[in-house]
């Protein structure tokens, strides 16, 4: 029911934009973005499959720390601006987060629906790197659409709309796209 709602919601916010469905890509400049993030927020399932049993925490300050410092570096490289960039990337750390609080939550309420199977962190790590090249590319050329009040907010509305239709977000994964995305209109 949830996912009808969603997609009826997607559906009218389109339409009263003029975007057709078809083309709510081509046509939402943050949509390519919001993607990504979805994505990222994603791959945290298999961060708290890892952790969740173990010794290791969610928060790991020191690893959050080389991230939003290589995340600084790669900006300036990029020419974008480094401040947002690291905030843009504390905000994915925080939705990460959310994701695994809540998967721990729920894993701890009801065992029989833990993972059985500990995906191995490091592979996760790869694959975060990937995203985070990707982000940045995204974050550059997206730099006109995120400092447009207007625009910035119909675009990340409409695109967080579809992304979340498009990936059947549950709430507690639309509450870390949320949290991701919060800061992008700056």
């Amino acid at each position: 029911m949830k996912r009808i709602v969603g997609m009826v919601l997607a559906g009218v916010l389109l339409a009263v934009l003029g975007v057709s469905s078809a083309s709510a890509e081509r046509q939402v400049g943050l949509g390519q973005l919001t993607e990504l993030v979805a994505q990222r927020i994603e791959v945290g399932d298999l961060v708290a499959a890892s952790k969740f049993g173990t010794d290791k925490p969610i928060d790991d300050p020191a690893r959050e720390k080389v991230v939003l410092d290589q995340a600084r570096a790669s900006a300036i490289q990029l020419g974008i601006d480094p401040d947002e960039t690291v905030i843009f990337f504390r905000d994915q750390i925080e939705a990460s987060k959310v994701v695994q609080r809540g998967l721990f939550a729920r894993w701890t309420a009801h065992p029989d629906q833990a993972p059985t199977t500990r995906p191995d962190l490091n592979e996760m790590r790869l694959k975060f790197d990937q995203l985070t090249t990707e982000l940045l590319h995204q974050l550059r050329s997206t730099t006109y659409v995120r400092h447009t009040p207007i625009r910035c907010a119909v675009d990340l509305t409409t695109s967080s709309i579809v992304t979340g239709v498009q990936h059947q977000l549950d709430h507690l994964h639309t509450q870390a796209l949320t949290e991701a995305v919060a800061d992008i209109c700056s």
